[in-house]
């Protein structure tokens, strides 16, 4: 390992040192929320290819919102030390609602796709549609 890699990995792991301990440590909890960000951030750019309506400025805003969910779970984490919470529990309903929406985003994408979702899936997302909608 030469100089230069070394002090990219150096700074590589303080910076990850620093986020994951702003966003209140490295649980499952955190896992599953960005291992479904970067799903639906995926089968959202495959669902777009294959409907062919592929936009830049959409994927961009769509990772700034993504890049805002930080910000709020790091919001929660604030608020659980403000009011001196010994268990998280502004961080834990965050990252329990973000996981939430971030898996119907990713059960959508899967419609788009193509994906054979069980009829009463589909039915709870065509609800949500008409409420949302």
């Amino acid at each position: 390992m030469n100089i230069k890699e070394l002090g990219f990995s150096t700074v590589l792991a303080v910076f990850g040192t620093i986020v994951s301990n702003y966003l209140g440590g490295w649980d499952v909890a955190l896992k599953v929320m960005i291992f479904c960000m970067i799903v639906d951030y995926g089968t959202g750019v495959l669902g777009a290819i294959r409907v062919q309506t592929l936009n830049s400025e959409v994927m961009f805003w769509g990772g700034v919102r993504k890049a805002v969910i930080f910000i709020v779970v790091g919001l929660a984490v604030m608020l659980d030390e403000l009011v001196g919470n010994e268990s998280p529990i502004f961080r834990t309903l965050a990252l329990y609602f973000y996981i939430g929406r971030e898996g119907l985003s990713i059960v959508e994408n899967l419609g788009h796709l193509g994906i054979p979702l069980p009829a009463f899936v589909e039915k709870v997302l065509d609800q949500l549609k008409e409420k949302g909608g």
